[in-house]
């Protein structure tokens, strides 16, 4: 299991146990595809409470979430 097209296709079959790990899978590429976004929205001087609106969650979340990877300065 590796692309997303293969993660979609078991999430959505007969096997429980692989439909799991396809979701824990996707998980973890939402928060890579989080971090990436976190950051280029920082380093294009996003401030973190527009990053937490965007995200649905409030500033504190997400600056404590993301701030320890972005390397700009503590912007």
């Amino acid at each position: 299991m590796g692309s997303v097209t293969e993660l979609a296709e078991a999430v959505d079959g007969r096997d429980p146990v692989a439909a799991l790990a396809a979701v824990a899978a996707l998980r973890r590429l939402l928060e890579e595809l989080e971090a990436a976004h976190v950051t280029g929205a920082r380093l294009q001087g996003a401030s973190w409470e527009t990053i937490a609106a965007a995200l649905g969650v409030k500033r504190q979340t997400a600056h404590r979430k993301h701030a320890h990877r972005i390397i700009d300065g503590g912007r």
